[in-house]
């Protein structure tokens, strides 16, 4: 019988499903010595006395070896029996091969920076290549300085909203602000948190690369720099960039994507947002708080499609109507062409989606071109380990392992791909527990878990928010169809709650898609204050399998908070009142 503390001889070491915890009591140099490998296994790292080393020589499990005691990193020797070790065994890569490190990951955005944070935890020698980018989108050029604009706006708006002070008894006048520090607010904001996110790194020992790097094979890595590491499991997080449509010319001046246009250089009179999805959504609260005429022009026919079709009805009596926002729908934005800040306007041309004919001509101060975003993976170097890209995204399985193609493709074993540039789903905290599965992954094989991106929640943070998780109505009905069973749905309404009254905020509501027969929870739709804070809630009980009824009968809500609209919705779906 092998050790205690050895990994054992039959059978991958996949089958290990966590880190190794005993001593070297009664074991002599030779076997401390050989229990660092397994057939299809990688042995990484051991924690002698509370301290990591990370050089464990690597015979095979039992092979006999001569001479001293093995010696760990920085040249000294094994530990005397009794000192207690972690084992941590790598699950990928060639059982043969010494590598620079444990894992290595590529992208310093939120995704990356969750792999590696976990990486290091888990006792594996870890690296990040960050091209200079640390943050990447998220932290520099999307969700954090967004939420700053977002932010300083809405006080903007709340202040100018006469009649809403009024019910609570208030009014000011003369209400203004400062451009260039609303901006510095949110670049200032960008660059606190990309300092933390790097000491974060440095303090849990990460090495960070700041060349951008290509993959030179299936466990190593070359930098711009010139310079290539070796790895046992490579971890993909180059995320992704904004999407132009052909025939849309950016100056960055008076057409620009989200990049430009969170740097608010300028509060145009009048801007056209092409897209009515969340970017587009939120960049209008801004706008039209700030004093901004918007027009929203979307290509499908009806104006946000990417939101659950009654909660965009609301949206759009609440954030569009009462506000200077007009909208195009059922027509593409064929050509834009920049103007002359104050000068001359831009000109977009509208082409019928159905008839591909020119419908109209549009002169507006700006353009925001808010189509999405495509992932980022130029000189990755994925061609030459034979993937074939899917429209651009790189093929995973459900545990994130690169494919060489996406349908019937095979896994790289040794490869994974975290955030945007996977396409699963391009959410900043998506891509963080992708980054975590994809640890475990290497480390623990199939018996890892597998992030359900059905729990993972999205919001968008508009003036009320919007937030949901799971399924649509629509894909609702459709899944009830083929399964064969009976879709419940039920409400819970902002106007009913004591804690938005008190707010005088009572627009909105909660949406609970649930089966009938089992009280599984299908989906959650929030439109009202705080929605992206309420709908976590939600998300865990999709998560856990939580039923509606569990949540109504054995959950209790705070009085009076806004959470208790969930919960009406919870009780509603079992029959019971809400009181």
């Amino acid at each position: 019988m092998a050790p205690a503390f050895a990994v054992p001889a039959a059978g991958p070491v996949r089958s290990v499903a966590r880190p190794t915890t005993a001593t070297t009591a009664g074991c002599s140099p030779v076997s401390r010595g050989a229990f660092v490998a397994a057939p299809a296994a990688t042995a990484t790292a051991v924690r002698l006395g509370g301290r990591r080393h990370a050089a464990w020589p690597r015979p095979a499990l039992g092979a006999p070896r001569r001479g001293a005691a093995p010696a760990v990193a920085g040249g000294r020797t094994a530990p005397p029996p009794g000192t207690p070790y972690q084992l941590v065994v790598m699950a990928t890569g060639d059982p043969a091969a010494t590598y620079d490190y444990d894992v290595v990951v590529v992208g310093g955005g939120v995704g990356g920076h969750a792999a590696a944070l976990h990486a290091v935890s888990r006792g594996q020698r870890t690296a990040i290549f960050t091209a200079d980018d640390l943050g990447g989108t998220c932290v520099n050029r999307g969700c954090v300085p967004s939420k700053a604009l977002l932010a300083a706006s809405g006080r903007v708006r709340d202040l100018r909203n006469a009649h809403h002070l009024a019910a609570l008894g208030l009014s000011v006048s003369g209400v203004s602000y400062d451009r260039e520090t609303v901006a510095g607010h949110a670049s200032g904001l960008a660059s606190r948190v990309r300092e933390n996110m790097g000491k974060s790194l440095a303090a849990a020992g990460v090495s960070v690369l700041s060349a951008k790097a290509s993959l030179s094979g299936p466990n190593s890595i070359t930098g711009s720099d010139g310079k290539t590491v070796t790895a046992g499991a490579i971890i993909l997080a180059p995320g992704s960039v904004p999407f132009v449509p052909r025939g849309i010319e950016v100056d960055d001046k008076t057409v620009f994507t989200s990049d430009g246009a969170l740097r608010l250089e300028t509060v145009p009179e009048w801007v056209a947002i092409i897209g009515s999805g969340y970017i587009g959504l939120e960049f209008s609260d801004v706008y039209t708080a700030l004093g901004s005429n918007v027009t929203f022009v979307e290509a499908m026919p009806d104006i946000m499609p990417g939101f659950d079709p009654e909660i965009a009805r609301v949206a759009k009596r609440l954030l569009i109507s009462p506000r200077p926002i007009d909208f195009h729908t059922n027509v593409f934005a064929t050509k834009v062409t920049p103007g002359e800040p104050g000068v001359t306007p831009v000109r977009i041309e509208l082409t019928n989606a159905k008839t591909k004919e020119l419908q109209e001509v549009l002169e507006v101060d700006a353009v925001l071109v808010a189509t999405g975003r495509v992932p980022y993976t130029e000189g990755l170097g994925l061609e030459g380990l034979g993937v074939e890209l899917a429209r651009g995204f790189v093929p995973v399985d459900d545990r994130m392992r690169v494919l060489t193609k996406a349908e019937g493709g095979s896994p790289i074993g040794s490869v994974y791909c975290v955030g945007d540039a996977n396409g699963k789903m391009m959410l900043a905290h998506a891509a963080s527990a992708q980054g975590v599965a994809a640890v475990e992954h290497a480390l623990k094989g199939d018996t890892a878990h597998v992030v359900n991106h059905n729990a993972v929640p999205a919001a968008c943070f508009t003036h009320p928010e919007i937030a949901y998780v799971g399924l649509s109505e629509p894909a609702a009905k459709e899944a009830a169809a083929e399964g064969g069973f009976e879709l419940g749905k039920s409400l819970g309404h902002f106007r009913a709650n004591s804690k938005a009254l008190a707010e005088a905020e009572g627009d909105g509501m909660a949406k609970v898609l649930f089966n009938k027969g089992t009280g599984e929870i299908l989906g959650v739709h929030i439109i009202g204050l705080h929605a992206a804070d309420l709908i976590q809630e939600c998300s865990n009980a999709v998560s856990q399998g939580t039923t509606v009824e569990e949540l109504a009968l054995r959950c209790v809500h705070t009085h009076p908070t806004l959470s208790e609209v969930i919960d009406e919705a919870m009780k509603g779906a079992v029959g019971m009142a809400a009181h």
